[in-house]
């Protein structure tokens, strides 16, 4: 292996060249135009441009990444992850070309790629999987039986889904017979894409770290807890996953050598497992490295890029050593905690990153660049790591304090918030996050980001949001100044010196630019829609660039406040669109499949119209769905989406 392209973007593309050049490889990058000044693509020894503007155009562009890394004379590729990393036709095209693929090959990828086919690869291996029926079903009578002998509740999972997308939680026979009706009327089409799975409660997402080469040597680089996500995606990750049992490591190790040997698997992958009251339940193979693989590089003393190019290039894998200390890797996204997390855009004003010992930063991003909504909100991971997981917390709460990134909202607040809950900081087998944990302590617990499932700016007067108080949420920011030679900060509204120039410092001294940020971040927008509510048009936009995956209204449907109206898909995240108030759908703007951009019409409602209404909605946006009993199954059902109980899996 002498030349390596790297099929990617960000911090990944920037991790991967780092150990190519440690390896004497040459790197190859390429870039579509809003990367053009990328750190990875400074740091890899040539760049190409990708033409376009969008990522199917770009980086999911399967010919053209080939054409360059032919042109370029790479004798190798690594897809990163996202994108074309798990795509088997992309696998193959490069196999094709005869560049060395780094990864499973095209027929693994195939096996492991679909949840249906993944887990007849976990029956042949004599894993055990979640109760389910492991083929598309499309009889309700056989829906119903299934139900029915396992219990309730159960899942209703998309064959083709990953990372929470395409499950609905069904509760009894009435969901499950609307969920089969309203998918055939709304969807225009059966539920052959769907199967059907027991829904497993209280359960922890445990991972291994694995590897196998071309010789079957095979290990695993350590354990990983990823219990604490939103939506069901990960937000934090810690290795070795702490307060295991002895029996539970040794069959989720056994059970991951079973699956890659039965898979045929070269290279490194990640078995995801369901833990639940000391049962183990297989749930997918991502079948590449993933964001979090820097939890176990800590802790086994590993790189694992160079594992992953090493087996790729024929050689034996290492051998991990026993785990050593704890480490903890916390994603900074663009996500604003006060809006239960919407992905947000904007430029980056100031970066401080912590330092010190044990901290390790992996970023792809630097002050000026523009978090784009077209992309992942990941603009980095800060990984902590201590000799053990009490010492790991501590030092996590400092890095934290030292921390600081402005012109977009992180996740800095809930860390804290995380970091000091004494759920999460148990120091014995009282620890117990679940999946769940997260949205249960801290999603959709204020009132104003809650009234109607989405940020309160984009609420209209009816609905309580800020500017039914006739308010608009002020911007801050933050100056440090002396009083009496101390030290203090002052909170200003945004702006307050805008025009005065350089007399205007921001904190820690920094000038703050006095030109708008490049891009319209998502508040613009949210504000945009409360100020066209306000006017007396229900207009119902979209908060970020998405996908339309469902609609669950029809033009002339009488809705209530509360009511789901339009799932999007955004950055792999599902996120759902309610009725600010009661009212009727006049007039639907989009179409399943389509892409919508921020601030784009998505629903017209005549509010007001409507005489119906449920006083269970309100109750049932303040929990989990299953301790509501009193709603109906239709508005339940609605509901259920966004509160996917105690199990997921987060890419």
């Amino acid at each position: 292996m002498k030349k390596l392209l790297i099929a990617n973007r960000g911090e990944i593309a920037l991790r991967v060249v780092r150990t190519a050049q440690e390896m004497g490889i040459e790197t190859v990058a390429v870039y579509a135009e809003q990367d053009r000044n990328a750190p990875y693509t400074q740091m890899a020894d040539e760049a190409y441009l990708l033409p376009g503007d969008t990522n199917l155009q770009t980086y999911l562009n399967e010919d053209l990444i080939v054409d360059v890394a032919k042109r370029a004379g790479a004798d190798a590729l690594h897809p990163g992850y996202g994108f074309l990393s798990e795509f088997p036709t992309f696998a193959k095209k490069v196999i094709d070309a005869g560049i060395t693929w780094v990864g499973p090959s095209p027929h693994v990828l195939q096996e492991l790629g679909d949840k249906i086919t993944a887990c007849k690869v976990a029956q042949r291996a004599k894993v055990p999987v979640v109760p389910g029926i492991a083929e598309p079903v499309s009889d309700m009578r056989v829906l119903l039986d299934f139900a029915n002998q396992n219990g309730y509740p159960v899942m209703m999972k998309k064959a083709d889904g990953g990372g929470g997308r395409g499950i609905t939680p069904i509760h009894n026979d009435d969901e499950l017979r609307a969920f089969f009706m309203n998918h055939d009327a709304l969807q225009g089409g059966d539920l052959g894409d769907y199967f059907i799975e027991k829904f497993v409660d209280k359960a922890r997402h445990v991972e291994t770290q694995s590897g196998r080469d071309a010789h079957g040597n095979f290990t695993v680089y350590s354990t990983r807890d990823c219990s604490v996500q939103r939506r069901n995606q990960k937000l934090v990750e810690e290795a070795p996953a702490p307060f295991l049992s002895g029996d539970v490591i040794a069959q989720l190790e056994g059970f991951s050598h079973r699956l890659f040997e039965t898979a045929g698997y070269v290279g490194l992958g990640t078995c995801e497992f369901l833990v639940s009251r000391g049962k183990v339940y297989f749930m997918e193979v991502n079948p590449r490295l993933q964001v979090e693989h820097t939890v176990s590089e800590q802790v086994c003393g590993l790189d694992l890029v160079r594992e992953q190019l090493d087996i790729a290039d024929g050689a034996s894998l290492t051998k991990a050593p026993e785990p050593r200390g704890h480490s903890f890797e916390l994603r900074i996204t663009s996500e604003d905690p006060a809006t239960n997390l919407t992905p947000s855009s904007g430029t980056l004003e100031a970066i401080t990153w912590p330092t010190g010992p044990g901290i390790r930063i992996d970023s792809g991003v630097e002050v000026g660049d523009t978090v784009s909504p077209k992309d992942d909100s990941m603009m980095g991971k800060v990984i902590i790591s201590a000799q053990d997981r009490l010492s790991a917390v501590a030092r996590v709460r400092r890095a934290l304090r030292e921390m600081s990134i402005e012109g977009v909202p992180t996740p800095a607040t809930l860390f804290q918030k995380i970091f000091t809950n004494p759920e999460f900081t148990a120091e014995d087998h009282s620890f117990d996050v679940t999946t769940k944990w997260l949205e249960r302590n801290y999603l959709n617990v204020e009132p104003k980001t809650t009234t109607t499932g989405q940020p309160a700016s984009m609420t209209a007067p009816e609905a309580g949001g800020d500017d039914a108080e006739g308010k608009d949420r002020t911007s801050v920011e933050t100056f440090t100044i002396e009083v009496d030679d101390k030290r203090v900060k002052l909170a200003l509204p945004e702006g307050m010196f805008a025009g005065m120039g350089s007399a205007a410092a921001g904190s820690r001294g920094a000038r703050r630019p006095t030109q708008p940020l490049r891009g319209q971040g998502l508040h613009d927008v949210t504000k945009q829609a409360a100020r066209q509510n306000q006017q007396g048009a229900g207009i119902i936009v979209a908060t970020m660039q998405a996908v339309v995956t469902r609609i669950n209204v029809a033009e002339g449907q009488k809705v209530d406040k509360g009511d789901l109206m339009i799932v999007l898909e955004s950055m792999k995240m599902e996120n759902y669109v309610y009725a600010p108030a009661k009212g009727v759908v006049s007039k639907i703007m989009v179409s399943v499949a389509d892409g919508v951009d921020p601030g784009e019409t998505l629903v017209k409602l005549d509010i007001g119209k409507s005489d119906t209404g449920n006083s269970d909605i309100d109750k049932e946006q303040k929990g989990d769905t299953e301790h509501s009993e009193s709603a109906s199954a239709a508005t339940r059902l609605a509901h259920s989406a966004e509160n996917v109980g105690k199990q997921g899996g987060a890419a």
